[in-house]
């Protein structure tokens, strides 16, 4: 085995102990290669050598640290791990869900605005209302108002106007249903042969009175 080929294993062996979980050489290659330039053949020869354990499940094979180097642990160990894992899990639960709140915090924040933002604001707000005030001042100031006799003239006259509308066009409808009984087209080839325009055609409707 060359130096280059030696320093490979080294480090492969290296990893496994240290991680302790089995590994395709994909995930060995995937996770050292970019740092470090490895190839997959000295995961091969480290098998072959014995210096690592190699299982095979169909075309794949899985790779992973020698146990017998590793001291046995006792159930009582176990469970203490088991524990530790436990509590580092509500520790990271409690963190997590701190940091989505903090998240939420800062979300909120930058979607404020600034005291110098606010200030601005109420500058053209306060800027807004005294035209609207001077814009009341002036309408109240004016001597040219609809008088009370003509405001109800108008009333009146839209009244009538809207009545009138109303007659003419249940005059129009009926007359269009008399016509629709005999005629062998549709309602909306009829108005367009006759050049009949509706009030839905303009969008408009009848006010009411």
């Amino acid at each position: 085995m060359s130096k280059k080929e030696s320093g490979a294993a080294n480090l492969i062996l290296s990893y496994l102990n240290e991680k302790n979980r089995p590994y395709s050489a994909q995930d060995v290659f995937g996770n050292l290669q970019k740092q470090h330039g490895l190839g997959k053949t000295a995961m091969e020869q480290l098998a072959q050598d014995g210096r690592i354990r190699e299982k095979v499940y169909g075309k794949q094979k899985i790779y992973f640290a020698d146990q017998s180097q590793f001291a046995d642990i006792s159930d009582a160990d176990l469970k203490q791990m088991d524990c530790r894992i436990s509590e580092l899990s509500s520790q990271v639960e409690a963190v997590t869900q701190s940091c989505r709140q903090l998240d939420a915090e800062l979300k909120e924040l930058n979607s404020s605005l600034t005291t110098a933002e606010m200030t601005t604001q109420i500058r053209e707000l306060k800027a807004e209302c005294e035209g609207y005030r001077a814009r009341l001042d002036k309408i109240k100031s004016a001597t040219d108002h609809v008088t009370p006799e003509e405001r109800e003239k108008v009333f009146k006259e839209r009244s009538l106007y809207t009545k009138e509308w109303k007659k003419r066009k249940r005059l129009a409808t009926d007359m269009m249903g008399a016509i629709l009984e005999g005629y062998p087209k549709s309602k909306k080839e009829f108005l367009e042969e006759v050049g009949v325009e509706t009030d839905e055609d303009h969008k408009v409707t009848v006010p009411t009175v």
